[in-house]
């Protein structure tokens, strides 16, 4: 059974490939699952949030994706390793590696680079750290080891020069996991074109993490919705395009 279209009009048993393919143009897509009262974590993960079509949606992000981009703190909470090999998605890969590489964001370079992340990284995907010109030379050093290290940025690191590299290397299709603050300052930049929402049909309550973090943006940032779909347990999956 696929997916029930609720617009741009109503259609039953919608694959998700169709209903998620990328655009031809280059594109960052964003992608997140939250909670109705916009929890983006339970006991801080996000992954307790998610069923089975979430997952296997987040699968096919990343194995559409020609790189997959990422917030140290995020890959340190979630655990992150390599992208897996999601053998229902391999034919959208054909002409290229097997998955796509992990790009880390971080300035301080706090990492334990024994991890999977790092260690378990094919070399047809090698892991990707970006950083700024003044991070830690020692951290440098050490991290140029086992990933690729990138300075974009003096004392932060430059997002829009970060994309710009990417694609200048021919990864068009970028696809952000997160975290919030990551989202938010590609959003500030105004970098991001797309945003794949799932929301949870639960109540999570507490003081935890949305989707976005940081100051309140100076006017509301406007998204158009373009498509929606169901689940039969209530869950929505929904893909905004910025206005």
């Amino acid at each position: 059974m696929g997916l029930t279209q609720l617009l741009p009009e109503p259609r039953t048993d919608v694959a998700l490939e169709e209903a998620f393919a990328f655009p031809a143009e280059d594109t960052v897509r964003a992608v997140f699952i939250a909670s109705v009262d916009g929890a983006a974590v339970v006991s801080g993960r996000a992954g307790g949030l998610a069923n089975e079509w979430d997952r296997q949606l987040l699968a096919l992000n990343r194995a559409l994706a020609d790189v997959i981009i990422v917030g140290a703190g995020t890959a340190r909470t979630e655990g992150y390793g390599p992208a897996e090999d999601a053998p229902q998605w391999r034919h959208v890969r054909a002409g290229r590696s097997a998955t796509a590489p992990i790009v880390v964001v971080s300035h301080g370079l706090n990492f334990d680079f024994d991890s999977p992340l790092f260690a378990e990284a094919p070399e047809s995907a090698r892991t990707i750290i970006v950083t700024s010109a003044d991070a830690p030379n020692h951290a440098r050093q050490r991290a140029a080891e086992v990933a690729e290290v990138i300075a974009a940025g003096e004392a932060t690191v430059d997002l829009p020069a970060v994309l710009r590299l990417l694609r200048h290397r021919g990864h068009s299709r970028i696809v952000c996991e997160g975290g919030p603050r990551l989202f938010t300052d590609l959003l500030r930049a105004g970098q991001v074109d797309e945003l794949c929402l799932t929301r949870n049909p639960s109540l999570v309550g507490g003081y935890g993490t949305g989707i976005l973090r940081g100051a309140e943006f100076a006017s509301p940032l406007d998204l158009d919705l373009e498509r929606a779909y169901a689940s039969d347990d209530s869950y929505l999956y929904l893909l905004y395009r910025r206005g």
